[in-house]
């Protein structure tokens, strides 16, 4: 079975940032279950357990309102991601649930063409196992530095 669920999250994982990175914004809440949680904090706020977050999504409805919000009533400077994964660690896994962590780094690429390194730090991740594969119960994303630009527009 690990090798099984290790293949499984892989395959979510480049299925997820692809999605990102192409821009489908309304197709990213798909990788959630609907009672699941999304949070964006930082590595200090994480280890010392604050739940503290610079984005909280407390259900599938929250990230469906905020990828509306994003087309509709934000306004923010238009850019994209390119995320760059490493290979999944799974934690833990069973019948139903599996635990991974997965580091990643995040480009921004502004509408002028300007690169540059956006974000850095891991995924903590629970996964429901379903017969279709897996999706997010939880995913938080911890990032390395606690200076984000103001410009978290985009899911990470």
């Amino acid at each position: 079975m690990a090798q099984d669920i290790y293949q499984l999250i892989a395959r979510a994982q480049a299925d997820y940032v692809r999605c990102i990175d192409d821009g489908d914004l309304a197709q990213w809440p798909d990788f959630f279950t609907d009672a699941c949680v999304y949070r964006v904090t930082t590595a200090d706020n994480y280890k010392r357990g604050l739940t503290g977050s610079m984005i909280y999504a407390a259900s599938r409805g929250m990230l469906i309102d905020r990828i509306a919000s994003l087309r509709g009533a934000n306004i923010y400077e238009r850019h994209s991601y390119r995320h760059l994964l490493g290979q999944p660690s799974v934690i833990s896994a069973n019948e139903r649930e599996a635990r991974s962590e997965t580091s990643f780094m995040v480009a921004r690429i502004m509408r002028d063409g300007s690169t540059s390194l956006f974000a850095t730090g891991r995924y903590c991740d629970v996964y429901a196992v379903e017969e279709s594969g897996v999706r997010l119960r939880e995913r938080i994303v911890v990032c390395d530095s606690s200076r984000i630009d103001t410009l978290l527009a985009l899911p990470l």
